[in-house]
């Protein structure tokens, strides 16, 4: 019998789910993160999902991971070394960047720059020219770059190298060739070149990312090489390990640590991912997703059962041209922490967290300070007899003595002040969900409000009133749907190339020979990972502007639309994006910047997992009675049992509904049904379902 594993490290907690792809029945866990080395916790929580689940560990044949180490070395700085080898006369690039200081008119009076990730020191000048058509205008000079090469090498300092040679995006031949004499004097040392890592133009942007592809590449290689053999270790040589890109699709654990630039949002996209999975089967196409966790909440926008993707990725103040899920994070978490400034004796909330050690004061494991998660202890929001992860007890009386800091700090109850608490995180939530919906042209009113994570469906009903998004929704298993995410996508790779042409004057044989092009060099990736071609679905995307913008919007299509339409669909679906985000379209001057191919393992449905038996009534799901506060009152609630929910069957607020990975709350004059697919859908009593 064959399993599947999904692993999502975050920042509090890492969570797994383990799935028979026979019967699709699944088992769930949850253990601490190590963020001293996240391979720790996913280990102790392949050993924890095991034992409990009773499979043994050899059985498990693939492992999708979502990871946040390309992430974390980018925001703590502690990337490798990198050199850089540029065109002569471009010693500069990513000193000048795009030329801009942020912070308005007088921004460049207190803007302090970070260190480069790739220092001047470290960078060299090749002799070589590439001309914008693809034409070698001076060949690199090997000798002069060997000698500079090797001064390099004397100099030390660094453990990897990138190379970015202006025009390389049309032309990669200069590049390749200085690899090819790197690669000799440095014979174990990661070289990425730009022509490999992102052939775009915009020698800034292609430069930064590959330098940023170089700079997590050796921390990326060696925590895949070191899970990896852990993993085989333990399950067998047979073991296919998967890691989660930006975008969405899976990456092999060989193309994962060549391109890591590819992972900087890895743990976000596996979430977008399971919400998508769940929704679509329960007829839910267009939604908004809130993923909350310890320490922070990620939001996106689906539109169609497809996640909008962006087509630059920012961590930190790094941007890099990676594909990306469009998640906008803000920082309240679980684990945010509240306090009242001496200045303003004004409530604030985040964006600095508990994190995993201490954590909230209701965790009993050192921390002291109120958090989000004390607060929902104490207004009876998470039980006090819950238990975390089927595991952790929660501490009420601790809870209440963190957040009467704040209290006493303002004068109020610790109710007061515990729900004052809940609104600012509720707030600073629907700030991001305004971000994706409403700045991007889209009312929430028409989409479904999905919440998942730890403490998603904490506050799902509460934001729901705020975006008037209904039904919330909350999938199963929202504590780990991140892992869901991560097993139940499929492994993805895509080819780009810079195409600057009107639309009106290209023809359409010549289009379709740069889209086969492309489709053969992103179908070859999977290819060398065993996917054969037949196994493969290949779509298309190109970035249209009108000319004379500095800006392009994403047109995706198929060889089918393209066959049936021709190259007017780019037009339409290009005029039709534009009046959506600005409210105009104009006739002419559509010009193509970028075409890509991207190439996905076709998908192996799972089985749907076995339903609820019927014949459980809301009393045998009953737990407990017990109490919440809600505006300013307490409200008397029942705490059922999820897993005796059915779809015959519905939950009328104030009431909790608890589960092992998460505790979703039901406010009073809101009602809980259960679809077919397991989702608890969440409206305001007077409309029903």
């Amino acid at each position: 019998m064959s399993y599947r594993l999904g692993v999502d490290v975050g920042g509090t907690f890492t969570d797994l789910l383990l799935i028979n792809e026979a019967s699709g029945e699944t088992f769930t866990a949850k253990v601490p993160s190590t963020p001293h080395d996240s391979s720790v916790g996913v280990l102790n929580g392949i050993a924890r999902i095991c034992e409990e689940s009773g499979v043994d560990v050899t059985n498990i044949a693939r492992v999708m991971h979502g990871t946040t180490v390309a992430t974390n070395a980018v925001l703590t700085g502690k990337g490798a070394k990198v050199a850089l080898v540029t065109t002569k006369g471009y010693k500069q690039v990513l000193q000048v960047a795009r030329s801009f200081c942020p912070g308005g008119l007088g921004g460049w009076v207190s803007y302090v720059k970070k260190p480069l990730l790739a220092p001047l020191e470290l960078t060299v000048e090749a002799s070589e020219r590439m001309g914008a058509d693809g034409e070698v205008v001076q060949p690199l000079d090997t000798q002069q770059l060997k000698e500079q090469l090797l001064a390099l090498k004397a100099k030390g300092g660094f453990t990897a190298l990138t190379i970015s040679f202006i025009n390389a995006y049309v032309n990669g031949e200069n590049e390749r060739a200085a690899r090819t004499l790197a690669q000799d004097i440095f014979p174990d040392m990661p070289i990425s070149i730009s022509s490999d890592v992102v052939p775009e133009l915009q020698e800034y942007e292609r430069t930064e990312t590959t330098v940023v592809n170089s700079y997590v590449r050796p921390e990326v290689a060696k925590y895949v090489d070191n899970l990896y053999a852990a993993l085989t270790e333990r399950m067998g040589e047979d073991t296919h390990l998967s890691i989660l890109r930006s975008d969405g699709g899976l990456a092999s654990a060989r193309s994962a640590a060549e391109s890591p630039v590819n992972l900087l949002m890895s743990g976000p996209a596996g979430g977008v991912a399971g919400a998508i999975h769940f929704c679509k089967q329960g007829g839910y196409h267009n939604i908004l997703t809130f993923d909350m966790g310890g320490t922070s909440t990620d939001v996106a926008l689906i539109q169609n059962s497809t996640a909008r993707v962006r087509r630059e990725t920012r961590v930190g103040d790094v941007t890099v041209r990676a594909p990306s899920v469009d998640v906008r994070t803000v920082g309240a978490g679980g684990g945010s922490i509240a306090f009242v400034p001496e200045l303003t004796k004004a409530l604030r909330v985040g964006p600095e967290s508990a994190g995993a050690k201490p954590g909230p004061a209701a965790y009993m494991k050192g921390g002291e300070e109120p958090t989000v998660c004390d607060a929902n202890v104490v207004l009876g929001y998470l039980p006090s007899d819950v238990q975390l992860g089927g595991k952790m007890a929660i501490n009420k009386d601790a809870a209440v003595a963190a957040v009467k800091k704040v209290a006493d700090a303002m004068e109020i109850s610790v109710e007061e002040a515990a729900e004052g608490i809940i609104k600012i995180a509720n707030e600073a939530m629907f700030g991001a969900l305004r971000l994706v919906s409403v700045e991007q042209g889209f009312d929430p009113r028409d989409f479904a409000l999905v919440g998942f994570g730890g403490a998603g469906p904490l506050h799902a009903n509460a934001l729901g009133i705020l975006t008037q998004a209904w039904p919330a929704i909350i999938p199963p298993g929202p504590g780990v749907l991140c892992a869901y995410g991560d097993a139940t996508t499929q492994v993805r790779d895509e080819a780009s190339q810079t195409l600057v042409s009107l639309i009106d004057n290209l023809t359409e044989d010549n289009f379709k020979d740069v889209l086969a092009s492309l489709a053969e060099k992103a179908s070859s990736t999977l290819m060398a990972d065993g996917i054969a071609k037949e196994d493969q679905h290949i779509t298309f995307e190109a970035d249209v502007r009108y000319t004379g913008q500095a800006f392009q919007l994403c047109v995706p299509f198929s060889q089918d639309d393209l066959h049936n339409q021709g190259l007017e669909l780019l037009k339409q679906h290009f005029d039709a994006e534009h009046t959506q985000l600005f409210t105009f379209a104009l006739d002419d001057g559509h010009e193509i910047v970028m075409v890509r191919a991207i190439a996905t393992a076709k998908s192996t449905a799972l089985p749907s997992p076995p339903p609820v038996d019927s014949r459980y009534t809301l009393e045998d799901s009953k737990i407990a009675d017990s109490e919440i506060y809600y505006e300013g009152e307490y409200h008397k609630a029942a705490i059922y049992e999820r897993s005796k929910l059915h779809a015959q069957l519905a939950v009328s607020g104030p009431a909790i509904i608890s589960e092992m990975d998460s505790t979703t709350v039901i406010l009073p004059g809101y009602i809980a049904s259960i679809d077919d697919i397991g989702n608890l859908l969440i409206n305001p009593q007077s409309t029903g379902n």
